[in-house]
């Protein structure tokens, strides 16, 4: 994976980027826009097709990783910061050298040299002893003056993890990870669905969707696989992704990595020249259901560690976020609307601090909202127009639901009856009316199974076991 020079530490567009590098030029830029604007797609796409780039070099573009700042300029932080950071740190460590900060702090030993020079020279840490005339091998300690001032620092925040990344250089790394630049093929939508049954002609219209990396709006009855849709499709977001462990805002600590919501990419060994105060993780796939509240789309400042947490689709940036059971939220519906119709249209959010100073930070997710509701009677039309796709997931036919049922049999370990199929749906769902679901089946197997387990015996499908499980599952009206 290719680094990212620290001069694009700025928030730049992939033009933009693309100019900076001198991959294209101006001229190339233009005539793709306009393009673009004719003929719709990603602007990468639309260089491609123009000659400007060649799909590898795009996608090694694309692919780049943070490189390891060489000084203290590169990490985009003031001396001062870095040095007070460095002082939490050592304020439990007893004796320390180099490296124990090094690691601590995810800061090159460069960087930390400088802090920890500041650091003497303001008589607030120590030489207490050296092996060798090698800075890495002197025993740094901390005195009393140094652990004063720690306990100054930490009274102001508590926050002692690695250091954080500016702004600026997350907002690069977003754009240049966007799930707009992401190319998924026919093949990996199937793989990725091959265990549900779905018509074919729903698949073709999920992977454009997925492609696109713009909202949708999945909706339709209950129980008919709209949330395990919605999951799949975070299977089908390739390659992975970096986020910093935390940012800093005016002065001020949002934490970002979050082991719960983002799960560490297994890629090996990580590139020799990485930043280490950015992480590798899998594109996220945050899912938030009738729990979620307004306040939980905005920074969560802990009045106790004095710093923030980032809100879930900040978190959920450059992956997917899955707002499941929308319209049952414990709050007004039209409220979320009202929050995110920026957001939606313009890729961008506004978050505020609790000093007052708002910033902007980039809003580039796939959205998904799943609702069992209608959706006319949820929204109006101005935020419909903004969801490019709206998918009906509905009740499967009977053809569809014997597939599932099968597929159930053969998951359980159960010879598949086809006579026995036929008078479930002949003697229970036709002469009582009631709709088919897709989770019907995987219900009715589980109490056929919970019975055979209670009575010792193997499971079997019999006109019995179907009029059992039925009983025990339906409602008698």
């Amino acid at each position: 994976m290719e680094a990212a020079p620290n001069h694009l530490d700025r928030n730049l567009t992939l033009g933009e980027q693309l100019l900076a590098e001198r991959v294209i030029s101006e001229s190339h830029l233009h005539k793709a826009l306009a393009r673009q604007k004719v003929h719709g797609g990603r602007l990468g796409h639309n260089l491609v097709a123009l000659g400007y780039v060649t799909p590898e070099k795009l996608n090694t573009f694309l692919r780049r990783h943070p490189v390891s700042p060489k000084n203290v300029e590169q990490t985009g932080l003031d001396i001062s910061n870095i040095a007070d950071l460095v002082l939490k740190h050592i304020l439990y460590m007893g004796d320390f050298r180099l490296s124990d900060v090094v690691e601590s702090t995810k800061l090159p030993g460069t960087v930390v040299d400088a802090a920890i020079e500041k650091l003497r020279r303001e008589k607030l840490v120590e030489v207490k002893g050296a092996a060798q005339y090698v800075k890495a091998a002197f025993a740094f300690s901390i005195n009393e003056y140094g652990k004063n001032r720690a306990a100054e620092l930490l009274d102001i925040c508590h926050y002692t993890g690695p250091a954080p990344v500016s702004l600026e250089s997350y907002k690069t790394f977003v754009e240049m990870q966007s799930v707009r630049n992401i190319v998924v093929t026919e093949d990996q939508v199937k793989r990725a669905f091959a265990h549900m049954t779905l018509d074919e002609q729903l698949l073709r219209r999920i992977g454009p969707a997925i492609s696109s990396g713009r909202p949708m709006f999945i909706y339709g009855p209950s129980g008919n696989g709209k949330t395990t849709i919605a999951e799949t499709i975070g299977r089908v977001l390739p390659d992975t992704i970096f986020i910093p462990y935390a940012l800093t805002v005016g002065g001020q600590i949002i934490t970002l990595f979050d082991p719960v919501n983002h799960e560490l990419a297994d890629t090996g060994s990580a590139p020799p020249d990485l930043d280490r105060r950015w992480v590798q993780i899998k594109r996220p796939v945050i899912i938030t259901g009738g729990e979620l509240t307004l306040k939980m789309l905005d920074l969560e400042f802990n009045s106790i560690a004095k710093f923030y947490e980032a809100p879930l689709q900040m978190k959920a940036n450059n992956g997917l976020f899955i707002i499941d059971d929308f319209g049952r939220q414990q709050m007004a519906t039209q409220s979320l609307l009202n929050r995110w119709i920026v957001n939606l249209d313009r890729n961008i959010d506004y978050l505020s601090l609790h000093t007052g100073m708002k910033f902007d930070i980039p809003f580039n997710q796939l959205v998904i909202f799943s609702t069992n509701l209608e959706p006319k009677q949820l929204v109006d039309e101005a935020f419909l127009r903004r969801i490019r796709y709206k998918i009906k997931i509905d009740h499967p036919s009977e053809l569809e639901y014997g597939r599932i049922f099968r597929s159930v049999c053969e998951t359980n370990g159960i010879r598949f009856a086809p006579h026995i199929l036929e008078y479930l749906l002949r003697h229970h769902y036709r002469r009582m009316a009631v709709m088919l679901s897709a989770c019907h089946p995987r219900d009715i197997i589980d109490h056929i199974v919970d019975d055979a387990r209670y009575h010792n015996r193997d499971p079997e499908l019999t006109e019995e076991s179907i009029d059992m499980a039925w009983q025990n599952y339906f409602v008698e009206m």
